[in-house]
This record gives structure tokens, C-alpha cells and sequence, in this order.
């Protein structure tokens, strides 16, 4: 909760995950579909994400990255990040328009 009594949306965390890069990838991770869930409650965040592939070298970079931007945001303490793999990552989990700006 922030100082004026607000609660932190799932909104504002989802923008705030679209400014977290795979650093191979020129895509935010929600347009690559790499975030499976987001859920608030108060002060807290759990996000429910995957990566493109088990064993990728970016991985702990990407999750430290995530974990340190939404933390930022004003009125969270702290965010969980639990990496899942069911379902596994596909390319068609890519948003479409994702999909468009990589294919121009």
C-alpha cells in the first residue's frame, strides 16, 4: 500500500514488466509471452513466468531484473518471481503485435 492509501494494480505491474527485456530478444517479456500470471495482494506481487527455454543464459539476469523493477514501483515490499515451465514456451505465445514489428 502507498502513503496515500492506494493499492498497487496488476495494471501497473504488467507496465511496469513491459520495460523487462530477454536481452537476446529485442521483445518486453509480456509481448513475448513469457509471463504467465500476475497477482497483487496489498504490498506483495507474485508473478508466474517462464523463460524461452530451461537452461537459458539469461535467465537469472532476466528474473533479477524483473524482481528489481517491480519492487521500484511505489507501495511494493516485495515480489516473488515463480519460474514455471508448464506449460513450456512456444513462439506462438508471442503477442501478434510482437509478431509484426520482428517480421517487418
Amino acid at each position: 500500500m502507498r502513503g496515500d492509501g492506494t493499492i498497487v494494480t496488476k495494471e501497473e505491474v504488467i507496465e511496469v514488466l513491459k520495460t523487462c527485456y530477454d536481452p537476446e530478444i529485442p521483445i518486453n517479456i509480456i509481448d513475448l509471452g513469457l509471463v504467465y500470471g500476475v497477482e497483487v495482494e496489498r504490498d506483495r506481487v507474485q508473478i508466474k513466468m517462464t523463460l524461452t527455454m530451461p537452461g537459458c543464459p539469461m535467465g537469472e539476469l532476466i528474473i533479477e531484473n524483473v524482481k528489481r523493477k517491480v519492487e521500484a514501483i511505489e507501495g511494493v515490499k516485495e515480489a516473488k518471481i515463480e519460474l514455471v515451465w508448464d506449460p513450456p514456451w512456444t513462439p506462438e505465445r508471442i503477442s501478434e503485435e510482437a509478431m509484426k514489428r520482428i517480421t517487418k
